[in-house]
Order: C-alpha cells, then sequence, then structure tokens
C-alpha cells in the first residue's frame, strides 16, 4: 500500500515536473542537490574516521600505543566480518566501478556501493589501514547519484554527467578546491567538457564546497601559504623532481599490480585478512606515519616539523641527524605504496588519492632535503617542493596533471608555483604514461576493452552491446539432414541464405550457403544421396559473447572479409550479427553519444 503512494506520489512528481521545469533546468536542480549529498558523504566519512581514532586513543585502551601492530588487523577482521556475514556482497574498487558502470551498465550502479563504503572505509581507515577516504566518497557519491538519476527517470548521457558532478563535489569537498573537483571528473571520467557539461559540474563543486564550509566553517584540510617565490635558477631542480616523480610513479603502480597479484595465490578471504593485516601492523610500528591517511604528515612537512612528521619510531635517537631524517623520509615513499595495496589486498576499503599524496610528499621533502644538505650552498624551499612532489605523484600515478595542478594551486590560494607545477607534472605525467600506458584506475578495463577515453569514436564501440545487434531468424539444420530436409525444413522456410549447422549440443560445427547448394538443389537424384555433412564448410572466425566488444567484432570482420558471423555463447551457437546491423548500430549510438 504504502509503496503504490510513493509510486503515484513520484508519478504525480515528474508529471508535473514535465509541464513546469525543463530538462536543461532540472539537471541543473539534481547538480546541485548531487554535489550536496557529495559533500555531506565526505563529511560523514572524515568525522567517523576520526571517531574511531579517537576512541582507540583513550586512556581505556592504552594497547593500542604498546601493540601498534594489532589495530589494522582488528579492522580489517571487523570489515571481513560485516562482508560475509551481514551484506554478503564483495567489496569492489570505487572508481573502477564507476569507470565499469559508465561503459557497460549505462551508468546504473547498485545502491549497496551507496552505503557500503561510508561504513566500510571509517573501520578501515581509523583501525590504521593506509588508504585514503576520496575513493569511497566518489564511489559512495556516484552511487548516490545513480539511483537518483534513476528516480527522476534521466537519459543515460545525463547520468554519466551527474556522476561526474558527485566526483567533483567529493573533492571539492574534501580540499574545498571546486576547479580541482571539475578538472579531475572530466580528466578521470573522461567527460566531455562542453557549456552543457560545465555548467552542471560548476554548480556541484559549489554545492559540496558550500555544504562543507557551512559544517566545517573555514577548517581546511591543508593550511599553507607560498613564502618562497619561483625562481628562475630552480628550474633544472624542478626538472629532477620531476623525473623522480616519474620514475616513482611509475614505481608505485607497478608494486600495486605486483602485490595484488601475490595475495591472489591464496584462495582464502581469511588468509589474506590474516597475511595482509600483520604485515601492515609491523610496517605502521617501524614506520608510524604510514597509519591511515597520512594527512597529519603532509601537514607537518609543509610547516617543516619533519618531528612530528615522522612521530615516534625506533630511531628516534638518531633523527638529529638530516640524513637519518633523509632516509626515514625515504623509507616512507617507498613502503606507502606497500602498505596502502596490502591494505586493499587483505580485504579493506579505502582509495588510492590521498596515499598518493603522501608519497608525493615525502619523495619531494626529500629531494629538497638532499638538495639543501649536499654541502655546494644550494637552497630550495622544503615546503614548495613538498607540494611539487604530491603534484608530481598525482599527475604520474593516476594520469591526472590538470587535477594536480590546480589541487595545489586552490590549496595554497595562490598561483604562484603554476610554473613550477607545470614543469614538474608534465615531465612525471610524460614519462609514466609511455611507460605504464593505463592508470590503477583504468588498466583492468582497458585490458578488457571497456574503458571510455576521451576518443569518442571509441567510445562508442565501448558502449555498443553486441546482444543489441543479434539476429536470431536463422534455421539451423543437423548434419545427418538430406538434401531434401536441407531444402525442406530450411531453405523453404527461411528467407536467410546461410543456414548453420548445430549438433545435438547446439555447437555449431559448421555453415551451409545458399549458393553453395544452387547447382544442386534442383536434382531430384540427390535428395536423399547428399548430406548436410558433405555440403556444409567449416567455420574459422566465429565472435565469442564472453570476450569479444564491438571493436574486435568489426577486426574480424574485417580480416574474414565475411558479411555474417556466428556468435557464440557459453559454448553454444545463439545467433549472427551481420557487418551491415553493427553499423546500423554504431551510427544509432553515436547520434546518442553525440
Amino acid at each position: 500500500m504504502q509503496r503504490t503512494q510513493k509510486k503515484t506520489i513520484l508519478y504525480k512528481f515528474l508529471k508535473w515536473r514535465y509541464r513546469h521545469i525543463s530538462t536543461k533546468n532540472f539537471i541543473l536542480i539534481l547538480s546541485i542537490l548531487i554535489g550536496f549529498l557529495a559533500g555531506l558523504v565526505s563529511l560523514f566519512l572524515k568525522n567517523a574516521t576520526h571517531l574511531i581514532q579517537a576512541l582507540l586513543e583513550q586512556d581505556l585502551i592504552q594497547w593500542q600505543t604498546s601493540f601498534y601492530f594489532i589495530t589494522p588487523i582488528v579492522g580489517l577482521s571487523i570489515v571481513y566480518l560485516i562482508l560475509k556475514y551481514i551484506v554478503k556482497e564483495d567489496l569492489k574498487s570505487a572508481i573502477p566501478l564507476v569507470l565499469y558502470s559508465l561503459s557497460k551498465t549505462k551508468g546504473i550502479i547498485n545502491t549497496a556501493q551507496a552505503y557500503l563504503p561510508l561504513i566500510l572505509a571509517p573501520i578501515t581507515v581509523g583501525f590504521g589501514g593506509s588508504v585514503g577516504l576520496l575513493g569511497p566518497a566518489i564511489g559512495s557519491g556516484a552511487a548516490l547519484s545513480s539511483n537518483l538519476s534513476s528516480l527522476f527517470h534521466v537519459k543515460t548521457k545525463t547520468r554519466t554527467l551527474l556522476i561526474g558532478c558527485a566526483a567533483a563535489g567529493a573533492i571539492s569537498a574534501v580540499f574545498k578546491s571546486p576547479l580541482a573537483g571539475l578538472v579531475f571528473a572530466v580528466e578521470v571520467f573522461s567527460l566531455d567538457l562542453t557549456l552543457t557539461s560545465l555548467l552542471p559540474l560548476l554548480l556541484a563543486s559549489v554545492s559540496s564546497i558550500i555544504t562543507s564550509y557551512f559544517f566545517l566553517g573555514d577548517e581546511v584540510l591543508f593550511r599553507f601559504e607560498v613564502l618562497e617565490r619561483f625562481q628562475i635558477f630552480d628550474i633544472p631542480f624542478y626538472i629532477v623532481l620531476g623525473i623522480g616523480t616519474a620514475f616513482a610513479s611509475i614505481y608505485f603502480t607497478k608494486m600495486y599490480f605486483w602485490i595484488l597479484k601475490f595475495f591472489d595465490r591464496f584462495t582464502k578471504k581469511i588468509h589474506k585478512l590474516i597475511i595482509g593485516g600483520l604485515a601492515i601492523g609491523v610496517m605502521l610500528y617501524f614506520i608510524p606515519p604510514l597509519y591511515g591517511e597520512g594527512l597529519g604528515f603532509i601537514n607537518s612537512l609543509l610547516h617543516g616539523n619533519h618531528f612530528a612528521a615522522l612521530g615516534q619510531t625506533p630511531f628516534d635517537h638518531l633523527t638529529n641527524n638530516a640524513w637519518v631524517v633523509i632516509a626515514l623520509l625515504i623509507g616512507i615513499t617507498i613502503f606507502k605504496a606497500i602498505a596502502m595495496t596490502t591494505t586493499f589486498a587483505a580485504g579493506g576499503c579505502g582509495g588510492i588519492f590521498i596515499p598518493t599524496m603522501v608519497m608525493g610528499s615525502a619523495l619531494g621533502n626529500v629531494i629538497a632535503k638532499i638538495i639543501n644538505n649536499l654541502g655546494l650552498g644550494l637552497h630550495v624551499s622544503e615546503a614548495n617542493f613538498t607540494l611539487l612532489g604530491m603534484a608530481g605523484l598525482i599527475a604520474g600515478v593516476l594520469h591526472a596533471p590538470l587535477t594536480s595542478i590546480f589541487l595545489i594551486a586552490e590549496i595554497t590560494s595562490s598561483y604562484e608555483l603554476f610554473v613550477p607545477l607545470m614543469i614538474t607534472t608534465a615531465i612525471s605525467f610524460i614519462i609514466s604514461k609511455n611507460r605504464i600506458e593505463h592508470n590503477i584506475y583504468t588498466r583492468e578495463l582497458a585490458e578488457q576493452g571497456q574503458l571510455l577515453t576521451h576518443n569518442k569514436d571509441q567510445n562508442v564501440l565501448t558502449l555498443l552491446n553486441l546482444e543489441d545487434c543479434l539476429e536470431t531468424n536463422f534455421v539451423t539444420v543437423e548434419e545427418t539432414y538430406t538434401l531434401k530436409q536441407l531444402l525442406s525444413e530450411a531453405v523453404a522456410k527461411s528467407n536467410r541464405n546461410v543456414f548453420p549447422v548445430v549438433n545435438h549440443d547446439q555447437k555449431l560445427v559448421g555453415i551451409v550457403r545458399l549458393d553453395d547448394i544452387r547447382d544442386i538443389m534442383f536434382d531430384i537424384t540427390l535428395y536423399h544421396k547428399v548430406t548436410v555433412a558433405t555440403l556444409m564448410t567449416k567455420i574459422s572466425t566465429t565472435i565469442i559473447i564472453e570476450t569479444d566488444n564491438a571493436k574486435t567484432t568489426m577486426r574480424k570482420f574485417q580480416d574474414s572479409g565475411a558479411w555474417n558471423l556466428p556468435v557464440i555463447k557459453e559454448g553454444k551457437y545463439i545467433g549472427f550479427i551481420s557487418k551491415s546491423k553493427l553499423l546500423t548500430a554504431y551510427r544509432r549510438k553515436l547520434i546518442s553519444f553525440a
């Protein structure tokens, strides 16, 4: 009864909306609403995580300091139990899931993905998991946006734009950087930056940042003012930093996939949890800044306090030596990627954006300290290099150079570092992009041919669903059929000139073409002598529905010269796809996409 009432109310609202609010204005209203929701999601994740960390630091739980290595495995165990016994769903990486939904499910995301990150990410990070909260904020906001779009019956392309609004809003709320949020949505989600898309993205960013100001006031993650200005003589050092962040980005990406592959050897999730949890705990014991997101670590480096950044370590008595500090910061640079990926592999929930910034800040600070302590009378700003290191890693790891430039510029409320930012990020991006074509978010989707890019033709092929092009009005025959059976049960009943030959398991064994039997089809003496087995030809090229996509299918048509190709699903014949049908579907999708 209540459900019917809700549907009636929704129907009346939609009817009123179509009469009184244009589609364009309705999209703008939705973008503001989505920005507000993305802001709330980001604030909830932050506050929930801080609450957990505060509880662990209370006097009642003093063992947390002594047994630092225990807390991560406790957090991961809670996440494991929630997923196994309450949610009963697998945890999926937030941004790759969103990218997959954009390319393959028309932007429709499971409702569970809206609330799961809100529960699991604070537990993972709060108990010491070395991951970030931005990825879960984007994933949760995108899921809310997707479900809201479905509720109000918006078109697929509009749903894609609104998911981009959620991403822009999440970054705006976390960093109070609206331009960086907008650029991130364009760079990572491959949105077309036109006047039509620009305004909703801006409104979502503004709405989200206003939400953040409303609840947090002028509190920001990084409060820093650039005091040392750009010097042209420092350009060689920026080039060195760009090269350093490029190789660090390549290391970060390769280490990420290597560790995940290593953990794939363990078939049981509980084994991954135990091994990963203990490994993280040991790393945290020796390198405390790896605990959680690491935003405090970045802030301490920006204010020149490397003692606070490093925290209490077994090497405290040696930290008066600058080279020992450099060595410890190098350790953080190396082990942040390892700790982060191990957290994921062990079943944790989080993002890679902020860990990337942590690693970049440590590397930038290291390079500045090395330059300043070489004894050659050289001096560079360690704080500036810390910022530039973050930008270089974001550009190299995420392949998002413009996002990194605008993010750092907005964090510092200054464009004083714009030239150094462009030098560092450009070098980092070019080297890492040439070495690793796809970033952590997109590699798996790209390998499956399911990645949307800024290439419109490629996107149309990615969005095409082969099953929509399937033609099933072909009459099948068996190898044992005589020529008479072939003519009476297939040729006479079909307007097609191709007849698939299948066995009793519906597996394709060949085809008979009308042209192959044209010379003998009226020879009555052969009606009972000739069988389909002797008339059919073997098929060398087929379309496999599970592995092929529109792009590979186009290539198969080109290589084979065929006009029709049989389609196989789960090893069985299900129909044909014709070149004309595929091209027609492509043209329609291109018109819709544009």
